[in-house]
């Protein structure tokens, strides 16, 4: 999907890793797709959401996006300027406009510099503004995160993890970017501090006007913080759709599968979905064909022989898989409605009637 207003879209992206052998001669014996043949694109002013099992090759591919890892094969455009093979003195000047907020907020901080010299670092690199003015942006980026600029004198181990991880945004924040890659930015955090700092990056999003492309696994924070989301499995995309649509709809099995997996917070409902059987093969020697056959209950010859093209089957809702027109479009049971049970409706009208007579 081309778009005039796409600020990053990648096409056919692979990256692969090398495996060596022997001592003297290192030879070259094999490679580990962690990514093959990726096309995904993120518009301005969104959030993208990349989701699938650990090790199906989310966090490369938002490493490659950024030229972290460098792509084996395939195009990388950032904000019309082809960057797959710029050099590092040509790719220098669009950094300030691509950065990354990594998984573990504090093995992402220089343990021995302040917080104030953490967020100048980026500025000073980028040679932005004079001594005075960074300090001044430095005091502005921690009030934008929810911080005090007195916490420009304390260290990392000195704050919590939801803080580490603000100071962490605020880093990214310093040279003004445009395209901001999270890797599993909550996942580290105790689910209340999750729902602060998603609050948080959805609140600098509208007032700066920044695009994210929000890696995760946990399905619930995805679906409130992206406008589409796209599903991978071993180093492919699988579907791609608006959060509406995936969540109403799932037509990938995988997809499917993820979303039936979400948990339900009441013992008394049964699951009523498949598990997946199996293990996700190695990216070493993926199958061929689907690369979901060995594991999808709907699996035909045709999946374990040809290989399916993501196509769109919807306005902007694509998939690749040969069935998707014939498998059922499951009710995901914990995205169905389902009223409380009489007991927890006592409850909660006690409850209600409580706080009412306390603030009357």
């Amino acid at each position: 999907m081309s778009s005039s207003r796409a600020l990053v879209e990648t096409t056919d992206l692979r990256v692969w890793f090398p495996i060596k052998s022997g001592l003297v001669l290192d030879r070259h014996v094999g490679d580990v797709k962690a990514v093959d043949g990726v096309d995904l694109t993120i518009e301005r002013g969104e959030t993208l959401g990349l989701v699938g099992e650990s090790g199906c090759g989310k966090t490369t591919v938002g490493r490659a996006i950024l030229r972290l890892y460098e792509p084996t094969g395939g195009s990388i455009v950032f904000d019309g300027i082809d960057i797959t093979r710029l050099s590092d003195a040509q790719l220098r000047p669009l950094r300030r406009r691509m950065q990354m907020v990594f998984q573990d907020p504090y093995a992402s901080l220089n343990p021995r510099m302040p917080v104030g010299r953490i967020l100048e670092e980026p500025m000073e690199v980028h040679e932005i503004g004079d001594a005075a003015s960074r300090r001044a942006r430095v005091h502005e980026l921690l009030r934008l995160v929810g911080l005090a600029p007195y916490h420009a004198e304390r260290f990392p181990h000195e704050f919590s993890g939801g803080q580490r991880q603000r100071v962490g945004i605020a880093r990214a924040l310093a040279v003004s970017p445009r395209l901001m890659v999270l890797d599993e930015p909550v996942s580290a955090l105790d689910v209340s501090i999750q729902a602060q700092v998603v609050n948080l990056l959805k609140d600098l999003q509208q007032r700066l006007g920044l695009s994210y492309l929000f890696i995760a696994h946990d399905l619930a924070v995805v679906r409130h913080v992206s406008d589409r989301i796209a599903v991978m499995y071993l180093g492919e995309i699988v579907e791609t759709a608006t959060k509406r649509d995936l969540y109403r709809a799932p037509r990938h099995p995988y997809s499917q599968a993820l979303l039936g997996a979400i948990p339900v917070p009441d013992p008394t409902r049964k699951r009523s979905w498949a598990i997946l059987a199996g293990d996700v093969p190695s990216p070493m020697d993926p199958p061929p064909g689907c690369r979901f056959h060995t594991r999808c209950p709907h699996a035909v010859e045709r999946c374990r022989q040809e290989r399916p093209e993501l196509r769109e089957l919807a306005p902007g809702h694509r998939v690749a898989c040969h069935l998707a027109e014939s498998i059922p479009t499951p009710i995901i049971p914990s995205l169905a409605p389902h009223p409380p049970s009489e007991a927890v409706a006592k409850r909660l009208a006690a409850y209600a009637a409580r706080r009412a007579k306390a603030t009357a």
